[in-house]
C-alpha cells in the first residue's frame, strides 16, 4: 500500500467533508417548505458529509474523524468570524452592486444559529463514529451498508433536533409544533438522501481500494 496514495485519499475526502460542512452552515439560515412542513435548506449537503465520514472512518479510523470534526468546527467558527466583520463594513452604494441589506439578508446569521450548528455538528459526528465502529466490530468487513446507514440513522436524529432546537425553537422563531415537525421532516429528508447515496459508499470503497492497492 502506497502511503502517499493513502494521504491523497485522505486529503480528497477531508476536502469534500469540510466543503460540504461549511456550505451547509452558510446556507442553513434559509427555511423552505417540504409540503406543509418547514425545513432548513442547509440539510441538503449533510448526507455527503456523513458519506465521507464513513469512508474516512473505514480507512483512517475514528481518531482521524474526530480530529477532522474538531478542525472543521474551528473552520466554521473562523468563517463566521470573517462574516461578522464583513457584515460590519459598509458596502459601496450603486446600481447593480450588492447592498448591505442584501448581503446581511443572505449572510446575517444569528449567534444562536452558529452555536446550534456547531453543537449539532460535533455531537452528531461523535455519535456517528461511535455507532459506525460498533457495527464494524460486529460485522468486520461485511455489510458496509449497515454501519453506514445505521450510524447515519441515529446521528442525524440528534443533529436535526439540536440545531433547530438551539437556533430556532429556543429563540422563539418557531413554535414547538413547528420545531418537532421541522426536525422530523429534515431528519427523514436526510435519511432518504443517505439511503439513496448508499451505492456511492460501495463505489467509493471500490475506487479507494483500487487506488491505494494499485501496484
Amino acid at each position: 500500500m502506497s502511503q502517499s496514495r493513502k494521504d491523497t485519499v485522505f486529503v480528497i475526502l477531508a476536502g469534500i467533508f469540510i466543503t460540504n460542512a461549511i456550505v451547509a452552515e452558510l446556507i442553513g439560515g434559509k427555511l423552505i417548505y417540504i409540503g406543509p412542513y418547514l425545513m432548513s435548506i442547509g440539510i441538503l449537503p449533510w448526507p455527503v458529509v456523513f458519506l465521507t465520514t464513513d469512508l474516512i472512518n473505514e480507512y483512517f479510523g475514528q481518531k482521524e474523524v474526530k480530529k477532522l470534526s474538531v478542525i472543521t468546527a474551528c473552520l466554521i467558527s473562523y468563517c463566521f468570524i470573517l462574516l461578522y466583520f464583513a457584515l460590519k463594513i459598509p458596502a459601496v452604494k450603486g446600481e447593480g452592486l450588492v447592498s448591505d441589506a442584501q448581503f446581511n439578508g443572505v449572510f446575517g446569521q444569528s449567534m444562536w444559529i452558529i452555536v446550534g450548528s456547531i453543537t449539532a455538528f460535533l455531537v452528531s459526528q461523535l455519535i456517528d463514529v461511535t455507532i459506525f465502529h460498533f457495527f464494524k466490530n460486529k460485522t468486520g468487513n461485511k455489510m458496509i451498508w449497515l454501519r453506514s446507514t445505521g450510524s447515519t440513522v441515529v446521528s442525524q436524529l440528534f443533529d436535526s433536533f439540536i440545531v433547530l432546537g438551539i437556533a430556532f425553537w429556543m429563540t422563539g422563531k418557531i413554535t414547538t409544533e413547528q420545531y418537532i415537525s421541522s426536525a422530523f421532516t429534515g431528519y427523514f429528508v436526510k435519511l432518504i438522501i443517505a439511503v439513496l447515496l448508499t451505492p456511492l459508499i460501495y463505489l467509493g470503497h471500490s475506487i479507494i481500494e483500487k487506488y491505494i492497492h494499485k501496484p
